[in-house]
């Protein structure tokens, strides 16, 4: 390989991406119950062109070092922490990227359970890290 792909700067680990899941489904649980937010949330996330694309090339790469067919992202919901380390982003929503994929089986020789893979739902690979830090913009709430 001539020029392998950068590591992205926007990677988390997979224990922050599930702590980032599990607040926001505990936020809106909260938010359903009445409570007011402290303050306005973002309701839209944005990456540029640039960050998913090399994105894109890192996790087909590194996916199919690790043997996996990657094809697609699925985008997860996720709240930050309620502290000073997370500044001005801290209780807000995110939004964070996980590639998905079917591992490559070396045995190729029934095409009908070829078949029956891709009919299956895509998994997460677990190998490779998540994306965040997409920018909510200013003022957070877009009206789309």
């Amino acid at each position: 390989m001539k020029n392998p792909p950068a590591k992205p700067s926007q990677l988390i680990t997979k224990e922050f991406a599930k702590q980032l899941n599990i607040n926001y489904n505990t936020k809106k649980a909260a938010s359903l119950t009445g409570k007011k937010a402290k303050k306005e949330d973002a309701n839209a996330i944005w990456y540029s062109l640039e960050a998913l694309e090399s994105y894109i090339h890192y996790i087909k790469t590194h996916g199919a070092q690790d043997g996996y067919n990657v094809d697609g992202i699925r985008f997860y919901f996720g709240v930050y922490p309620d502290d000073e380390k997370h500044g001005e982003k801290a209780g807000l929503t995110t939004l964070f990227l996980v590639p998905t994929g079917t591992k490559i089986e070396n045995n190729t020789a029934k095409v009908q359970s070829f078949a029956l893979v891709q009919e299956s739902m895509p998994a997460d690979i677990q190998s490779l890290d998540p994306m965040n830090y997409g920018n909510i913009g200013r003022p957070p709430s877009l009206v789309y």
